[in-house]
């Protein structure tokens, strides 16, 4: 299958509901005319023709992705949340149109990004600045990433919205819901409106720029006496809605250390997955987007520094302890008890077939395996990801379990499913059991995971 990542260019953003309409449109008759071709010649052949693989040719892929990347905002989004860094409940083949909408997002041409910087700064905006450098520093799908340094000497990263993002997050996850529908790649019976909704939420709250200053100013607080972890500054001064100052802080981005010193890397995921059981059995409090270029590593000081708190969500205190219940369970080994909590956090039925169950805990059981290896595991060395990649998809090929768990329970996997995909993709060694035992054996949560006893 052909590449279809290009080079990210200065193109304006549709900023109105008609114009981001007419390009999905112009990109849904794009595909249909495909369609209708190959179906016509497939049918003149003698075949059948099959819906669902004449949308998935090379052409029908990189034009979805195409359009989508250049649209930006929700409909980019959209994607990316869909697929959840995985293959769990999404054919392979949809899975791989989401997977390609990184964030490698064309970013708007100065003209464009002038007009929105006016808006909301006012027309002399540039009195308040020494420099602003109008090539980002990063693009992504909901806004891009600008250096700046003011009058009184303050090294900032602006980040600004793209124009039009927030008044059309409604109408673009709906209509990116139709285009998955017309697909005809997800079932019938399969009810993706929970998803969308929270799709939606989480859309609008990202787009708050302002929100998402307090979560960094809150885990700023939270992690103020950390030496390990850096948290960006805000400067309210400069935040509106759509604008978020901070200041800069240097440092290239984690997966980048691929080729760095063995024990910069075991540091750097040692203190992620760490940073991670805090968020969800200590801080109540979480940033649920695990992508690599949300995290830096700033060299000169030995920290790790935070980015980009847009996805940052409250966990449900009953979910944390269900969460702890079902750790400690895993690392027992205690399928019952593993299963009883699954269902209990919703990721299994109360009529959930046994096979079906079975599979689940199978792939529980094998997610475990590196917290109960009793010493260091060594990621670089172990086929982990690449099995559990596998079983999910098998999983999936069935195609008869349908069942999305709670919004937050997703999110929540999700991150832990990236903090597994870094610490593979750095060749870590970690020693879990020393990283996560205090935080796993320590607390008062409780949860009731099988026939109401505490776990």
């Amino acid at each position: 299958m052909s590449d279809t990542r290009q080079t990210p260019r200065g193109i304006a953003v549709p900023g109105t509901r008609l114009s981001r309409l007419s390009r999905l449109g112009g990109m849904a008759l794009g595909v249909a005319g495909n369609v209708a071709f190959h179906g016509g010649r497939e049918w003149l052949s003698g075949s059948s023709p099959r819906v669902d693989r004449l949308v998935l040719t090379p052409a029908n892929l990189g034009r979805i992705t195409r359009e989508l990347s250049r649209m930006r905002g929700a409909a980019m989004k959209m994607g990316q949340l869909l697929s959840m860094e995985g293959d769990d409940f999404l054919p392979p083949e949809m899975a791989e149109i989401l997977a390609r909408l990184r964030n490698d997002a064309d970013f708007m041409p100065p003209r464009q990004l002038k007009t929105v910087l006016i808006r909301h700064w006012g027309q002399d905006f540039m009195k308040r600045f020494d420099r602003f450098d109008v090539r980002p520093i990063a693009a992504a799908s909901i806004g891009q990433v600008h250096r700046a340094r003011t009058r009184d000497g303050h090294d900032l990263a602006i980040k600004v919205q793209y124009p039009g993002v927030r008044r059309s997050i409604d109408s673009d996850v709906a209509n990116v819901a139709l285009l998955l529908r017309m697909s005809r790649l997800l079932p019938r019976e399969l009810d993706i409106e929970p998803l969308l909704g929270e799709a939606r939420r989480q859309l609008h709250e990202e787009a708050d720029y302002a929100r998402e200053g307090l979560m960094m100013a809150r885990f700023g607080e939270l992690l103020s006496d950390d030496p390990d972890l850096l948290v960006p500054e805000l400067h309210n001064d400069l935040t509106t809605d759509s604008i978020l100052a901070m200041s800069y802080m240097p440092g290239r981005s984690v997966d980048q250390l691929s080729s760095a010193p063995q024990d910069i890397r075991d540091h750097v995921v040692s203190r992620l997955i760490l940073l991670m059981m805090q968020e969800i059995f200590e801080y109540g409090l979480m940033q649920t987007d695990p992508n690599f270029a949300n995290y830096a590593w700033d060299a000169d000081s030995g920290q790790i520094v935070l980015m980009d708190f847009g996805a940052s969500r409250s966990i449900p205190a009953q979910l944390t302890g269900q969460y702890r219940g079902l750790f400690r369970a895993g690392l027992d080994g205690d399928r019952d008890a593993v299963l009883s909590c699954l269902e209990t956090i919703g990721f299994l039925a109360t009529d959930t077939r046994p096979h079906h169950a079975e599979a689940i805990w199978n792939m529980f059981d094998m997610a475990m395996a590196p917290l109960r290896s009793g010493g260091v595991f060594d990621f670089g060395q172990s086929d982990l990801i690449g099995r559990l990649r596998q079983a999910g998809m098998d999983f999936a090929a069935q195609g008869d379990y349908w069942v999305i768990p709670p919004a937050d329970a997703l999110f929540l996997q999700r991150k832990v499913g990236g903090m597994y995909l870094l610490a593979t993709r750095l060749r870590a060694r970690v020693d879990l059991d020393r990283v996560l035992a205090p935080v796993l054996r320590a607390g008062t949560f409780a949860t009731e995971c099988r026939d109401g006893d505490p776990v």
